[in-house]
């Protein structure tokens, strides 16, 4: 059976999934960049995990007691 393993993931990923190429990846949620106006995401290289299926049906999202949390530095 396929799963991800979110242990893999970098930190705050938020979804994983193959591309129409068949290469996997790591998915954040958007950012903006400002005054360019345009949205985008990093993405990072992930394992396949096996997945076998159509690429079109392999988004999946990070549960959400495995999202990394990120906090403010303590000094």
């Amino acid at each position: 059976m396929f799963e991800v393993d979110w242990r893999q993931a970098p930190k705050g990923a938020k979804w994983w999934a193959i591309n129409a190429d068949g290469q996997a990846h790591w998915f954040t949620p958007p950012k903006t960049i400002p005054f360019a106006h345009i949205w985008y995401a990093d993405m990072d290289p992930a394992p396949d995990f096996g997945y076998q299926g159509d690429w079109k049906d392999s988004l999946r999202e990070c549960p959400a007691r495995l999202t990394p949390v990120r906090r403010k530095p303590t000094l």
